[in-house]
Formats: C-alpha cells, sequence, structure tokens
C-alpha cells in the first residue's frame, strides 16, 4: 500500500477537469449538432438574413449596411481561420504562453512584410493624379501607419519571446 501512495501524486489545479481546448471542442461538437436540427437552422438563417440582406427599396439591390456587415463578417472569419488555426496548432504543441507569443510574432511579421509591399507597390488601380487633392505619399499614409505599428508590435513580441526563452533556460539551470 505504501508503494501505490508513493507512485500516485496528487493532479493539479490545471490537471482536475476539463481544459479550456476540450470545453471550446465540446461547444463546437454541440453547434454542430444544433446545425443539423432544421427548425434552429432555419431560425439562423432568416436571423442572419436580416443583417445580411437588407435591401434598398428604390433600387432593389443590397444596401450599404449589409454590404459593411459582410465585410466585417468576411475579415472576422479570415482572421479566427486564418490566425486562429495556427494559434491553435501552436498551443496544442507549445502551450498557450509560447504559442501566443509566436503566434503574435509571426501575425505582426507579416503585417509589417505585406504593409512594406503595400508602401512600395501601391496603389495599381487609379492613379494618385486622378485623386482629388492626394499626392502619391498621402495616399500611402494609411499604409505606412499600419507598417509601423505592425512592426512596433512584432519588435514587442520578438522581445518577450527572447525573455521567455531566457527564463525558461534560467529555470533548467
Amino acid at each position: 500500500m505504501g508503494y501505490l501512495r508513493t507512485r500516485t501524486r496528487r493532479l493539479g489545479s490545471q490537471e482536475s477537469g476539463i481544459s479550456k481546448l476540450e470545453t471550446l471542442g465540446l461547444i463546437a461538437f454541440i453547434l454542430a449538432l444544433l446545425a443539423m436540427v432544421p427548425f434552429i437552422r432555419n431560425w439562423v438563417i432568416n436571423a442572419i438574413g436580416v443583417v445580411f440582406g437588407q435591401v434598398d427599396e428604390d433600387t432593389g439591390e443590397i444596401n450599404d449596411f449589409s454590404t459593411a456587415m459582410r465585410g466585417f463578417a468576411i475579415v472576422g472569419g479570415a482572421v479566427i481561420v486564418f490566425i486562429g488555426s495556427g494559434a491553435l496548432l501552436l498551443w496544442t504543441n507549445l502551450g498557450k504562453r509560447l504559442a501566443f507569443l509566436i503566434t503574435g510574432a509571426a501575425t505582426f511579421g507579416w503585417l509589417t512584410i505585406n504593409g512594406v509591399l503595400f508602401v512600395v507597390y501601391a496603389p495599381r488601380g487609379i492613379r494618385p493624379t486622378n485623386l482629388e487633392g492626394l499626392n502619391s505619399i498621402q495616399v500611402r499614409l494609411p499604409a505606412l501607419a499600419m507598417t509601423l505599428g505592425s512592426f512596433v508590435l512584432f519588435l514587442m513580441f520578438t522581445l518577450a519571446l527572447a525573455r521567455y526563452e531566457s527564463d525558461m533556460s534560467a529555470e533548467e539551470a
């Protein structure tokens, strides 16, 4: 009996029950099951139509509000799918802190590179001389601001990763 007592250990508070990732998986599973129920599926389709299906009474075309909401939904979905899937994969393999730092550094590094490319090569369509009162620098100011902001955040995440690494090596020593 003493052997079993020495070989077993108490579970820590983080190891007991289900984890946050398992809770997220259960919620996604329940939502997938609910999507198969015709009454609930029709209610969701009608609720989505209220926001995304508004039509202008005069022209019969989709109004500006619905177009803007579609844009916000597409951007939000893209962020969740592309950045979230990578973060989830890193979270399962590296832990939440290191995954957060790597995902942040990768995201803002990518945004910095995209911003630099946009500043150098854009706009391709309407030439700045055709825009009322804007020269070529003024057209690129939003891209410059995004590039600088992304670069600062990229540096912050990179420094946080270096500090995390030094703290982990200090703990191991």
